[in-house]
């Protein structure tokens, strides 16, 4: 039985598998006591831990010391590479790379056909784009929702509003309409260009992860959601490792 682990800034996925069949998964937060509510499993259970994190070294530590007082297996945590299995990473120095922007297209890559992009709306916006080769073109990294109304929180705070998801694009009547139509039109803009890049780039597909996947999906991004995108593209490397 294998532990999966996407650990982001604030949020974490797991998911529990055997040969391939998902036993179980949930969401938890780093900072909480248990960061992976709902798993209840005997830890002589769990033969292995595979882990995807883009963490601070100070959280990613906190959770190797979780992890021993629920399991004695082995714990690899897996990052960005210049390349596998095809495809190509567009980075130079590769250990630069989020790990989850590197599994989610390994995880893309994998399933699809042909090019695409991946877009991962979390904490931040990562956008992606691969070519019919399995080349990473390159991408794109953006606040967040989440991280631009804290920034107009904290940086404005003459700016009053309470915060809204609306996917209202027109102008708004009234600060808080102001802020909360502004971000959505400013999100819907992104959707906008990821369309115009699609045509340019000639990719085929997008596919669309992370927390806030639904809302781009409301603004128009025509994509496909596979929110365990990360941790599927982390089962394939994990099981490519072991089978060395």
């Amino acid at each position: 039985m294998r532990l999966l682990i996407d650990a982001g800034n604030s949020l974490l996925k797991w998911r529990l598998d055997r040969a391939g069949h998902i036993l179980g998964r949930g969401l938890g937060r780093l900072d909480d006591a248990d960061p992976l509510p709902g798993l209840s499993v005997d830890a002589r259970d769990i033969t292995g831990v595979a882990v995807s994190t883009v963490a601070s070294e100070e959280k990613r530590l906190k959770l190797i010391e979780y992890l021993a007082t629920r399991t004695a297996a082995p714990v690899r945590f897996y990052w960005a590479e210049s390349r596998r299995g095809g495809l190509v990473n567009a980075y130079a120095d590769y250990h630069r790379m989020g790990a989850d922007r590197w599994h989610a297209m390994y995880g893309a890559w994998h399933s699809m056909s042909g090019s695409f992009a991946v877009v991962d709306a979390g904490s931040a916006v990562t956008v992606d784009y691969v070519d019919h080769s399995g080349n990473h073109v390159g991408g794109f990294i953006l606040p967040g929702l989440h991280m631009m109304l804290r920034s107009l929180k904290t940086d404005a705070a003459r700016i009053g509003f309470d915060p809204d998801q609306v996917l209202d694009t027109g102008p708004g009547r009234s600060t808080g309409e102001c802020v909360n139509h502004g971000l959505a039109w400013l999100s819907a803009s992104m959707v906008d260009r990821i369309h115009k890049d699609a045509g340019t780039y000639g990719l085929n597909d997008i596919v669309v992860t992370g927390g806030d996947a639904d809302r781009l999906l409301g603004l128009g991004l025509s994509a496909t959601n596979r929110p365990q995108l990360v941790l599927e593209g982390l089962e394939l490397i994990d099981n490519e490792d072991r089978a060395e």
